[in-house]
């Protein structure tokens, strides 16, 4: 695992635990959440200054609202967690979310088509949400779901979000098992870095995740436990009660 004195790609020192905040996207996604559990995670993180918060799509409204004169942007999913809807809904779903305040969205992509080598298709399908998000206002980010796609995949969904115009590429839904690896970042900087940011999501529950994390490349984590790991906490808590994504 990497440490505080480790570096990023590009030369950077990895952010100390306090410094950790502006890079996580405070993470709130379980199906049973009730709005008093979302607005505490968004108070959080206005509180602590976190890039955003992720919620789902029902909660974005509320969670706009009360994110209101903060620096923390709302951030939303689209196609989640199957990845398996089609183009139009997909975009529909953009649509929705941006007009109801969310800056940033993060789509899963087709799966299928991704293990098939379907590059022509995954390339279609992202540049059309792209043109939805960035219309309305919101950045990209693709979810490959790692767990799910063979290496070939993996990078094919790399070149195809690059050549499509999102913003960011992202790990994990958090939902297939698996999760967020360095492995996996290293690879996904070795086609995108320094074009697109990278999202390590699944599994960062510490400080050590995050900081390994960040020394293989990646630019953005998506979190639950992020309070413990603005603590420098290596111990797994539900401090944030936000489960496991």
């Amino acid at each position: 695992m990497a440490t505080a004195s480790a570096t990023a790609p590009d030369g950077s020192p990895v952010p100390a635990p306090a410094q950790m905040a502006g890079l996580i996207d405070h993470t709130m996604l379980k199906p049973d959440a009730d709005e008093a559990t979302v607005l505490r995670v968004a108070a959080e993180a206005r509180e602590h200054g976190f890039a955003s918060v992720c919620v789902n799509p029902r909660w974005v409204r509320q969670v706009h609202a009360e994110l209101q004169g903060s620096s923390t942007a709302t951030c939303t999913v689209i196609g989640f967690p199957l990845g398996a809807n089609t183009t139009a809904t997909k975009v529909a779903e953009t649509d929705d979310a941006a007009a109801g305040g969310a800056t940033e969205v993060d789509m899963v992509v087709d799966i299928a088509a991704a293990n098939a080598g379907e590059e022509f298709e995954v390339v279609s399908q992202i540049r059309t949400v792209a043109t939805a998000a960035h219309e309305g206002g919101a950045i990209l980010k693709v979810i490959l779901e790692t767990a799910l796609l063979t290496e070939q995949a993996k990078e094919l969904v790399c070149r195809a979000a690059a050549e499509a115009g999102a913003d960011f590429v992202k790990t994990s839904t958090g939902f297939a098992g698996g999760g967020a690896t360095e492995a996996d970042i290293a690879l996904m900087h070795s086609i995108v870095g320094g074009r697109l940011g990278i999202k390590a999501s699944g599994g960062v529950r510490t400080y050590a995740d995050a900081a390994a994390m960040v020394a293989a490349g990646a630019t953005r984590l998506g979190a639950s436990s992020s309070l413990d790991i603005l603590a420098g906490d290596d111990a797994s808590s539900a401090s944030s009660a936000a489960g496991s994504y």
